[in-house]
């Protein structure tokens, strides 16, 4: 079985595919080069909410943290929901960094900006390893890169490791959520969780609930991309015990 390979992506120490695609628009190479280094996660020391968003509400600020956001929609949208909540989120390709950034601005002027984000432009791992133990209320993992080619299985962050890390930051009550709309993926990755039940309770009762997108769940681009093109996709929510 694929998800027994040796390795994945906690002990491979190195991040796979694209960092760049298209060349950035100058407005949204501004924001890289301007509002980035604002709200970029500190390159060293413990990731706390307090140390990140500075106010005398930030310890108890619960955080969330997103994995690969793309282009950002879902994370801008829950912040948006959640305005006294705190969100990072982590993305190697610059391109979904650029167009995450114009979300937190506030869509050219369409919105307020959202000042409850911290972005990393970088590999999630290495921020979630700095969060204490037990600080997340949220951790997301939607559509990420399903490396369906059994060699590269290890690559995938359903796998062992990533998950173990994950139920360590979260809190007991804590909620992880997964979302793919690829088969493969999806199979492996409920193979796996299901090694996991010790610390994750899956919240499906019925067919339902992991089929239709539950509320308060923001659309990514991924998502819509999908269903336009007639997949399936598949919402997955599990409870820290």
């Amino acid at each position: 079985m694929t998800a027994y390979k040796s390795g994945d992506p906690t002990t491979l120490n190195r991040l796979y595919g694209r960092a760049q695609g298209r060349p950035l628009r100058a407005g949204q190479q501004d924001l890289v080069d301007n509002l980035l280094p604002q709200i970029a996660v500190p390159a060293e020391g413990e990731v706390t909410a307090a140390r990140l968003f500075g106010d005398a509400e930030g310890q108890g600020r619960p955080l969330h943290f997103e994995i690969g956001f793309g282009g950002g929609e879902h994370m801008a949208g829950r912040a948006d929901m959640l305005p006294d909540h705190g969100f990072i989120g982590a993305e190697p390709f610059v391109n979904g960094v650029a167009q995450a950034l114009v979300h937190v601005s506030g869509d050219h002027g369409a919105k307020l900006p959202l000042g409850n984000v911290r972005i990393h432009h970088g590999d999630a791992l290495e921020v979630l390893r700095r969060i204490p133990d037990g600080a997340l209320s949220f951790a997301y993992l939607l559509h990420p890169d399903p490396w369906p080619k059994a060699r590269h299985a290890k690559r995938r962050m359903m796998n062992d490791g990533p998950l173990d890390l994950i139920a360590a930051k979260l809190k007991p009550g804590g909620e992880f959520r997964f979302g793919t709309d690829h088969p493969v993926y999806l199979r492996h990755a409920l193979m796996v969780m299901r090694r996991h039940r010790h610390q994750f309770e899956w919240l499906a009762q019925a067919a339902r609930d992991f089929l239709v997108r539950p509320g308060g769940w923001p659309e990514t681009r991924y998502e819509a991309k999908a269903r336009a093109q007639g997949h399936e996709v598949w919402y997955m929510r599990y409870r820290r015990r």
